[in-house]
């Protein structure tokens, strides 16, 4: 199943902020991971965010952080944050359980 790529409006001035390359490996990996799999958890690149309940996933891209809700059709991305802003974005924006 196709699931639809919804970005927050905070997510869309994150993705304008990174630079081309950074910019053009996230909407690759959007694609990529989330379009048809955004639950499958790896090692590496996608995984369940323990202790939330919004954001509910994170997907590794690079030095980049891309995290996201998992609905029954879509995929909302609700910031794209740098590596070393992660947490403190986690700490002001995340919802605990």
């Amino acid at each position: 199943m196709r699931y639809e790529i919804v970005l927050a409006p905070e997510a869309i001035e994150d993705l304008k902020s990174l630079r081309a390359n950074e910019r053009a490996m996230v909407r690759q990996a959007l694609e990529t991971y989330l379009r048809n799999e955004p639950a499958k958890v790896s090692k590496s690149r996608i995984k369940r965010l323990k202790g939330l309940s919004e954001p509910q996933c994170r997907l590794r891209v690079g030095d980049v952080r891309v995290f996201y809700d998992i609905s029954e059709r879509a995929v909302e991305v609700l910031a794209i944050v740098a590596k070393g802003d992660t947490e403190e974005w986690l700490q002001k924006a995340g919802e605990a359980r």
